[in-house]
C-alpha cells in the first residue's frame, strides 16, 4: 500500500466535508480534527509496515516449510546405481511415475492362538531336553 502524508488527510477531510456543505475554518475545532487526522495517518502509515514486516516473515518461513516437505517427500535415488544400468535409463527415470517410499518399520502381523501355543511347547521341549547340570 502507498503511504499516506499528513496532510493528504485532512485535505480530503476538509473537501468531502465542504461537498456536504460544512466548511472548515481555521480555529479551535479544525485544529483538533487537523491533529486527529495526523494521528490517524501515523497509525496507519505503522500498522502498514507492520503487516508488510509480518508478511514478508511469514513468506520466508512458508518458503523453508514447503523446502523441508520437499525434501522429506521427495523420491530417494538409489546411492549405487546397478552395474548394468546404462545412462539412458536414467534419462526415462523423470517419465516413470514417482515410487512412494516404503515405510521403514512395517507393521507386525497379529500372532493366532496356535502360532503362541506352539511357541510354548517349543519352549518347553527345549527345556526338557537339556541335561542337569
Amino acid at each position: 500500500m502507498k503511504h499516506i502524508e499528513k496532510e493528504e488527510l485532512y485535505a480530503h477531510l476538509s473537501e468531502f466535508l465542504k461537498t456536504k456543505g460544512i466548511e472548515l475554518k481555521e480555529g479551535s475545532y479544525s485544529n483538533f480534527i487537523h491533529n486527529g487526522c495526523k494521528v490517524l495517518v501515523d497509525a496507519i502509515n505503522l500498522s502498514q509496515q507492520g503487516v508488510q514486516r509480518a508478511k514478508s516473515g511469514l513468506d520466508g518461513k512458508l518458503e523453508q516449510m514447503r523446502e523441508i516437505i520437499h525434501e522429506k517427500t521427495a523420491p530417494r535415488r538409489p546411492a549405487n546405481p546397478p552395474a548394468g544400468a546404462a545412462p539412458a535409463a536414467e534419462a526415462k527415470a523423470p517419465d516413470a511415475p514417482p515410487v512412494q517410499p516404503q515405510p521403514q518399520n512395517p507393521p507386525k502381523a497379529a500372532k493366532t492362538p496356535q502360532a503362541k501355543a506352539s511357541k510354548k511347547g517349543a519352549s518347553r521341549r527345549v527345556r526338557k531336553q537339556a541335561p542337569p547340570a
